[in-house]
């Protein structure tokens, strides 16, 4: 049995998440904005599930619930940072108040998260980190330009802290789900749409999603399980593609981002100081 800290757990894949992990027998520490949504789980598991409110744009509280946390339950094995959002807009539809909210959640809170984490794991000898990250950690699609700011600014965060904690025997993964039945969608953010980019790709992504166009494959639970299969696996894979949309996409983007810096080896060797 281990036990589990994991943000966002009130809906989507957190909330199959901590299901998957009680059934399982193992303790989860079951964070979110609203509790409430977990009642029916804290009165099926009372004693192997231990809730709390948590906003992570709240420093001040994330440190206090991850001390509490740690303080009651002795021991925290594995911290999934799970909680945030899609602002789903084309760049400059955005406003300013979105953008601050769309960083400070998925970036800042992220970070916070694991920063208030890492005391207590190297106190107890080591852990495992868990950072959701996603298809949009590696490639794009038009419409997503701050989510995608926000996840690839974390991968680039995780993947360096792994270089950092795996001496203090800290494993650090990013899981990279591609397109999943979940409350993902109808919890994005949207922004008034400005008829210069009906005839775009953001135009044309904003039709196919509206249409239900987009084909979704991705199985929550099997995510959830290979999720919870990788803690077990040593030394921890740094990334987790999840879905073959996933596979598929981030393939063709470093795959075609490797030409490119290939096609510039001259330019750049060329651009050296000369002995």
């Amino acid at each position: 049995m281990k036990t589990w800290f994991i943000t966002g757990t009130s809906a989507g894949l957190g909330r199959v998440l901590t299901e998957k992990l009680l059934e399982q027998g193992h303790r989860v520490v079951a964070t979110a904005r609203k509790v409430e949504a977990l009642d029916d789980l804290k009165q099926k598991y009372t004693d192997r599930l231990w809730v709390a409110k948590l906003d992570v744009t709240d420093n001040d509280q994330i440190k206090e619930v991850m001390r509490k946390a740690f303080d009651d339950l002795g021991r925290i094995d594995v911290v999934v940072n799970n909680a945030g959002y899609a602002l789903f807009c084309a760049a400059e539809e955005a406003g300013d108040e979105q953008i601050r909210q769309q960083i400070d959640t998925n970036i800042i809170g992220s970070i916070q998260v694991i920063r208030a984490a890492l005391p207590h794991l190297r106190e107890q000898g080591g852990g495992r980190i868990l950072q959701l990250s996603s298809a949009g950690g590696q490639t794009t699609y038009p419409n997503f330009s701050f989510y995608h700011t926000t996840k690839w600014a974390v991968e680039g965060f995780c993947d360096t802290l792994a270089k950092e904690v795996a001496p203090l025997n800290i494993g650090v993964t990013i899981v990279e789900p591609g397109a999943h039945k979940t409350s993902f969608a109808s919890g994005m953010v949207t922004a008034p749409v400005m008829e210069a980019y009906d005839k775009t790709p953001a135009g044309d992504v904003r039709r196919a999603i509206a249409a239900g166009s987009f084909p979704i494959k991705g199985d929550v639970n099997k995510t959830v399980q290979a999720m919870i299969d990788g803690v077990e696996v040593s030394p921890a894979p740094l990334r987790l593609a999840l879905g073959g949309d996933a596979y598929r996409d981030m393939r063709a983007a470093l795959v075609s981002r490797l030409e490119a810096l290939d096609n510039q080896k001259e330019i750049a060797l060329a651009s050296e100081m000369e002995d």
